[in-house]
């Protein structure tokens, strides 16, 4: 019996095969790189599929465009392996990202971006957790009333937006989270948001009496006063208002 020739191979994917992956034009690919690159949001996968079709950079007996285009999208990750810059999937489309394992050397020469409050990440982690959620359900789970300049930097930030209002009389603004949250903290859908247990960790009990604590028990050493909040710090313990904030008042958007 005859054998039959090599099949082509593009991108690693062999073709000719029935049960084979789509094969891959590589001016698909190079399209799709450079749409990527160009744009200033994240590429949906829809956004490029209608680009390759418009272009008519389908194969001819391909008939799945879906397929198609994850094809393409996995033929330009493989491209980008071992690279300084990747594409990545987050918030819902793609962007080319700094190589994770660089991150660290990026960060002594490059300027940091401004880090956010305390006041403000925990009130962006509860309205992640928590939305849509209105500022008297945020107030409550922190325990201490929310100043219009916290509410007013996260707006500011584009990290969060209203998401209607609640049926209750007043009718108070619901808040969520924006596609820029999930773009700045790398996430490509709220699902990826860690478990909170998954944030929870052994904290030694911090109502030892101070003999204890004198004695050399070991849990001043592992209790760090400058470490984040936790997630069930943040929903649950309430706490004295803090300096920075407003005293509470009518509910405002």
């Amino acid at each position: 019996m005859t054998q039959p020739d090599n099949p082509q191979v593009e991108d690693g994917a062999p073709v000719g095969q029935a049960d084979a992956a789509p094969f891959v034009p590589e001016d698909a690919v190079r399209v799709a790189e450079a749409l990527i690159f160009a744009a200033s949001e994240p590429v949906s996968a829809r956004r490029l599929a209608d680009l390759l079709e418009s272009r008519r950079l389908m194969p001819d007996g391909q008939d799945d465009l879906g397929a198609f285009v994850d094809a393409v999208l996995a033929a330009l990750v493989r491209r980008y392996e071992g690279r300084g810059v990747c594409p990545v999937e987050v918030a819902g489309g793609w962007q080319f990202r700094t190589a994770p394992d660089l991150a660290a050397q990026l960060t002594r020469v490059l300027e940091r971006p401004r880090r956010l409050p305390r006041a403000v990440m925990e009130t962006l982690a509860i309205v992640a957790y928590h939305q849509p959620c209105t500022r008297t359900d945020i107030e409550d789970i922190r325990g201490v009333s929310l100043g219009q300049t916290v509410l007013d930097t996260l707006i500011e930030a584009e990290l969060i937006a209203p998401r209607g209002r609640k049926e209750v009389p007043g009718r108070p603004v619901l808040w969520g989270t924006t596609p820029t949250f999930l773009r700045h903290f790398g996430l490509r859908a709220l699902s990826d948001l860690p478990r909170r247990e998954e944030l929870l960790v052994d904290v030694p009990d911090m109502r030892q009496s101070q003999s204890e604590i004198a004695f050399g028990s070991g849990a001043e050493e592992e209790a760090n006063p400058d470490r984040p909040p936790l997630a069930e710090e943040i929903s649950e313990a309430p706490r004295e208002p803090e300096a920075e904030e407003s005293v509470s008042g009518p509910e405002r958007a």
